[in-house]
């Protein structure tokens, strides 16, 4: 076997031009790989990422009416705690289940604000501050001011909601909204902090203010729209949410309270994990693509060496050492080929994974509830890298046994006679 291996290796030199496009190609396509599965990953874990933080948590917690009823922002089915005693108790017995880290409340409602010749619609959200940066990446969001205090009148908002209501950091605005009886009410607060997102849905629609003065205002003591718990680790969901509902249960609640895992409460999870398989079959036929060129290389090769094939066949070569041999040349084309494209790959999805690709003017007519940011990072991993390298491998290797079987079938008085 190292005789042919040695042989393969002086064989890759002996057409250098042929061998170097060859590899080129096959690196072309390898870096492709590596690009896009990064690119798809960043997407994937974006998507994910913002779902549970702003939407979903790991586990949500809702009233059943309100599950058909969201989008409208009602407040007539609050989390008002087990049997009706307030969203405190119900958190801190919560808190103590199994892998639950955390159990971040929001209470989300509609709201207006006049501008003199319009009224802009707006989603408040009264969160706990502290659990929020905690939890979620808004400090990294916040971009000018400060996130809100418990206690105090003041609201965050977005760049674009900003621009559309006409004021800035430091300014006051009056919000109108209904409180949970029915009743209009307007309350002017300060602005502390402005948010930049690639999110809509942040950056045009949400305000934040302390989750006290929303229950105060909205006339909803101790009472949420939603509780989101946080496991330790997402993939610990499968068996936190069934104690979750075990729980509720127990306590009575389990016909009143929905339990939904982040899986159970976005369109787009789904959609995300299709991509993903489509995009694997997507990764081989590159590298397939790739392969024609070193299978055409490879032809070319055995004709040529046509009539050496026959005297290495009439001195005793076996089939199967032919077919070892130039299966054996193929992969060091792959090897060559998949080592630069993997590492060139890596290199480029780096460094794109730090400047991002903002999607902004294509993405513009999304709706704004849909949590799709329009800043996506590839992600470069070793391991992203090591599948590419290995993909590239094997699937050239495996394109060269076609005419290295075509070699080995030669017989040798025919080879020789076809090579004069």
């Amino acid at each position: 076997m190292s005789y042919l291996l040695k042989i393969a290796f002086k064989n890759m030199f002996r057409s250098k031009l042929r061998t170097l496009v060859s590899i080129v190609a096959i690196a072309f396509g390898v870096m492709i790989v590596v690009f896009a599965r990064g690119l798809i990953v960043g997407m994937v874990d974006k998507v994910f990422a913002d779902h549970i933080h702003y939407n979903s948590g790991h586990i949500k917690i809702i009233d059943r009416d309100y599950q058909m009823r969201e989008r409208l922002l009602t407040l007539n089915y609050p989390v008002d705690g087990l049997g009706g005693r307030g969203v405190e108790e119900m958190i801190a017995a919560m808190e103590a289940l199994d892998k639950v880290e955390l159990v971040i409340p929001r209470l989300k409602f509609g709201a207006l604000v006049s501008t003199g010749d319009k009224l802009v619609s707006m989603s408040g959200w009264g969160v706990d501050p502290e659990q929020e940066l905690a939890f979620t990446d808004l400090e990294n969001k916040l971009v000018e001011g400060r996130m809100v205090r418990p206690g105090e009148q003041a609201v965050v908002m977005g760049t674009a909601l900003l621009k559309k209501i006409n004021r800035q950091v430091g300014d006051k605005v009056t919000i109108v909204f209904n409180t949970a009886f029915g009743s209009v009410k307007g309350v002017t607060f300060t602005i502390v902090g402005r948010l930049e997102s690639g999110l809509k849905l942040l950056n045009e629609m949400v305000f934040f203010l302390p989750l006290d003065q929303a229950q105060t205002l909205l006339e909803m003591e101790d009472q949420a729209t939603e509780l989101l718990l946080v496991a330790s680790d997402p993939k610990l969901v499968p068996q936190v949410l069934p104690e979750v509902k075990t729980f509720l249960a127990a306590a009575g609640e389990a016909g009143r309270y929905l339990a939904l895992s982040y899986r159970e409460t976005s369109d787009l999870i789904p959609l995300m994990d299709l991509s993903e398989l489509m995009f694997s079959y997507v990764y081989l036929i590159i590298v397939l693509l790739s392969c024609v060129v070193v299978v055409n290389t490879m032809i070319m090769i055995i004709r040529e060496r046509t009539r050496e094939i026959g005297m290495m066949a009439a001195l005793g070569l076996e089939g199967k050492n032919i077919l070892q041999l130039f299966v054996i040349e193929g992969a060091f084309m792959g090897i060559a080929g998949s080592l630069v494209g993997a590492v060139l790959g890596h290199l480029i999805t780096a460094y794109l994974g730090k400047v991002g690709f903002d999607y902004g003017e294509a993405l513009s007519a999304m709706d704004a509830e849909v949590l799709f940011d329009t800043m996506f990072y590839p992600v470069a991993s070793v391991g992203n890298a090591v599948f590419a390298f290995l993909l590239g491998v094997i699937v050239v290797t495996l394109a060269c046994l076609f005419p290295a079987r075509r070699a080995a079938r030669l017989q040798p008085t025919e080879a020789m006679r076809a090579g004069q």
